[in-house]
């Protein structure tokens, strides 16, 4: 159990230590792993930035992941019953809602950070089917980094061996037996807002010139 995600976020950061040395960049997937990739960047003293990827809800929870999205990309669950008119609903949906995400940070996104040759950690709050991490990782192995490490404070098996498939590097804290909701191991879950994710980057870009 996690007190917030800045607890969640200083417990993965001391994991990460030997980062310290290399020639690291840290991207949070917005929302709630902006405020767990914060503390990350800050102890490693790392630039920090985020992705534009967000879940496709099932239209009966929509909580419950079945794919994501990003500006110019998705994956959906495979075997998915669900109706190919929702999902292209959905996927048009959340493009919106992410440029306008990125006009409100002024296009901050990897896009603008050199990521060719460094290492990566890609930070989100939580894993329960992992779609929307698994789809920024392929967006940023695109990229050529060097490394990648998937950075999480809780996750579900499933997810961890998906993207173990990908190849994907992880350093996650807990893989519980019974996993009912990322919310269900943080006392604070609150949500975040998009000004929230702009506060922060603007906080980090602030104390990384003081």
């Amino acid at each position: 159990m996690f007190q917030d995600r800045s607890s969640a976020g200083r417990a993965l950061a001391r994991k990460l230590v030997h980062y310290k040395n290399e020639d690291t960049v840290v991207i949070g997937i917005p929302r709630g792993g902006v405020p767990v990739a914060y503390e990350i960047a800050t102890y490693l003293k790392k630039p920090l930035g985020i992705i534009l990827v967000k879940k496709i809800g099932h239209p009966m929870n929509k909580e419950y992941a079945i794919g994501a999205v990003s500006l110019n990309g998705f994956i959906k669950m495979s075997n998915s019953d669900i109706s190919e008119s929702y999902i292209r609903e959905e996927v048009q949906d959340i493009r919106k809602r992410l440029l306008k995400m990125k006009e409100l940070i002024n296009g901050t996104d990897y896009t603008t950070m050199k990521i060719e040759n460094k290492v990566v950690i890609l930070v989100d709050d939580g894993l329960a089917t992992g779609y929307t991490m698994l789809t920024a990782y392929r967006l940023l192995k695109n990229c050529k980094p060097k490394d990648i490490i998937v950075a999480i404070p809780v996750s579900t098996k499933e997810a961890i061996d998906d993207l173990k498939k990908e190849g994907a590097k992880i350093m996650v804290i807990e893989i519980p037996y019974f996993f009912n909701g990322i919310g269900a191991f943080y006392e604070n879950f609150n949500q975040i807002e998009n000004e929230q994710v702009f506060e922060i980057l603007e906080k980090h870009k602030n104390e990384m010139f003081v």
